[in-house]
């Protein structure tokens, strides 16, 4: 699952700045105190222990991996809902390079978010319009970057309080490591930052305090995330020599365009990209947990999940460099943030050595 940080800090577009501040607003009226829910009656017992858990973690968070300690993840909103938002991503018909939108505070990002599905839907169906390829997908949690923690902070939500231990510890280590660090301009290595945190920290909470029965069912399923997410890195090594050799067709105008070779090259990619999925889904028994998003795949969709793995090798061998010392590790990368956005990645693999 992806996770995304929505900007609520203005647009040229007044009616998706509405939207974008009223959803939020709503997300943050339903909260409450994590306490008041459980000394509620009615808050079923499943979703008592769950935010007991959470308590445990936000403190894990703060004590062990130096993320913020503030009001963030202290309270709790059923949202009634399957996700927060929903993300509208595009991608040229030739290239993996996402479509950005622009903010007035957090720069562009190549995502654009909704409070209803169905306003997601129009977005897409504008975009697609323009000639691009478009996918549409929920998302579970966001991050307000901590500027809203005078007012409550960003708070646990019934979309994500059910997961498996492992994937809960993940998600709202993820969300804090955005308090941590964010660079305009740069989805890719935000997210790969917050990607690497989260795993590495993950793995130490299981390591200290899951469950036999709960570091089982994270190794099978990260085991699972991880073999996924190489089969998309497969998938796009088999475009970029096609999109790279052809990048005068990299606009949204090539599918008019795009000689016959091209179209066959790219129809014969992604067929071995349905092949090799078939195979993948037979080593897990017949598992379908990710049949929704290969029924979608495209460009758009590809080049989503690269933006949250491009860099995390990268990241996790500078925290392994600093002696596994999450404050030097911190203080390590902000030293790069003000860098033109090649020389950061430059910068960031050369502290990999």
């Amino acid at each position: 699952m992806l996770f995304v940080v929505i900007s609520i800090s203005g647009c040229s577009n007044l009616g998706y700045y509405w939207q974008n501040t009223q959803g939020h607003l709503a997300v943050m009226n339903a909260a409450k105190p994590v306490q008041e829910w459980l000394d509620d009656a009615q808050t079923p017992q499943a979703t008592s222990a769950k935010l007991v858990l959470s308590q445990r973690i936000r403190t894990f968070a703060s004590q062990e991996l130096k993320l913020p300690n503030n009001a963030s993840y202290t309270r709790f909103a059923d949202l009634k809902r399957s996700a927060v938002v929903w993300n509208v991503v595009a991608a040229p018909p030739y290239s993996l390079q996402l479509k950005t939108w622009c903010f007035a505070v957090v720069g562009c990002v190549s995502y654009r978010g909704y409070y209803t599905e169905a306003a997601a839907r129009e977005e897409a169906a504008r975009v697609k319009a323009e000639g691009y390829e478009v996918n549409v997908y929920g998302v579970p949690a966001y991050s307000t970057l901590g500027y809203l923690n005078w007012v409550g902070g960003d708070p646990l939500l019934n979309t994500f309080i059910t997961y498996p231990e492992g994937e809960l510890a993940r998600i709202i280590f993820h969300e804090l490591a955005h308090q941590v660090l964010y660079v305009k301009d740069d989805t890719t290595f935000n997210e790969s930052f917050a990607t690497a945190v989260e795993r590495i920290g993950g793995q130490m909470w299981l390591e200290k305090y899951g469950s036999e029965a709960a570091k089982k069912e994270y190794a099978q399923f990260d085991q699972r995330r991880r073999e996924f997410r190489a089969f998309t890195l497969r998938a796009r090594q088999r475009l970029e020599p096609i999109y790279k050799q052809n990048q005068a067709l990299a606009g949204v105008e090539s599918a008019r365009s795009a000689p016959e070779i091209i179209v066959n090259q790219k129809q014969q990619a992604f067929a071995a990209m349905r092949d090799d999925y078939a195979q993948l889904k037979a080593s897990w028994g017949g598992f379908n947990g990710y049949d929704g998003w290969m029924s979608r795949a495209n460009n758009a969709s590809l080049g989503a999940i690269a933006a949250y793995d491009d860099l995390v090798p990268q990241f996790e061998a500078v925290f392994e460099k600093k002696g596994r010392d999450w404050t030097a590790f911190y203080t390590a990368i902000q030293t790069i943030v003000p860098l033109p956005k090649d020389a950061r990645r430059t910068a960031l693999q050369d502290m990999t050595k």
